[in-house]
C-alpha cells in the first residue's frame, strides 16, 4: 500500500473525454462506448520520484444537471484536471467561463493542469466537415507536439 495518497478531479464538458482519459490512465482500457458519468472513482497506483503514490481519480459530470452536485467531490483536493475537446471549440470557451470560475471558488489554491482530449479528431475529415458546417474548426492552441 503506498504511503503518499493524492486526489486527483478531473472536470470538463460532457463528453470531453474526461471517463475515456482516466480509464485509459486507470485501467490501460479503451472504453468503446460513450456513458455519461454522474461521479465515479478510479484509483491508480504511480511512481512519482521513486516513491509510491496512490492516486484517487475522480471522475465527475460536465452535464449542466449536475452543477449542485460536482462541489461535493472538491474538498481535499490536490491536483485538477480541467479538459476540453480538440473537436469542440465550445468546451474550450467553457474552460474560461464555467470550469476556471467554479475551480477558483471551490479549490483556490489547488494546482490546475490543463488537458485537451481527442486530439486524433484534429485531422478527421468527418470532424472538420461536421464543425466547418457551423463555421467553426478543431481547437489549436499552437502548442507544438512532441510525438
Amino acid at each position: 500500500m503506498a504511503a503518499i495518497r493524492k486526489k486527483l478531479v478531473v472536470v470538463g464538458d460532457g463528453a470531453c473525454g474526461k471517463t475515456c482519459l482516466l480509464i485509459v490512465f486507470g485501467k490501460d482500457q479503451f472504453p468503446g462506448v460513450y456513458m455519461p458519468t454522474v461521479f465515479e472513482n478510479y484509483v491508480a497506483d504511480i511512481e512519482v520520484d521513486g516513491k509510491q503514490v496512490e492516486l484517487a481519480l475522480w471522475d465527475t459530470a460536465g452535464q449542466e444537471d449536475y452543477d449542485r452536485l460536482r462541489p461535493l467531490s472538491y474538498p481535499d483536493t490536490d491536483v485538477i484536471l480541467m479538459c476540453f475537446s480538440i473537436d469542440s471549440p465550445g468546451s474550450l470557451v467553457n474552460i474560461l467561463t464555467k470550469w476556471a470560475p467554479e475551480v477558483k471558488n471551490f479549490c483556490p489554491n489547488v494546482p490546475v493542469i490543463l488537458v485537451g482530449n481527442k486530439k486524433d479528431l484534429r485531422n478527421d475529415q468527418h470532424t472538420k466537415e461536421e464543425l466547418a458546417k457551423k463555421k467553426q474548426e478543431p481547437v489549436l492552441l499552437g502548442i507544438s507536439d512532441s510525438s
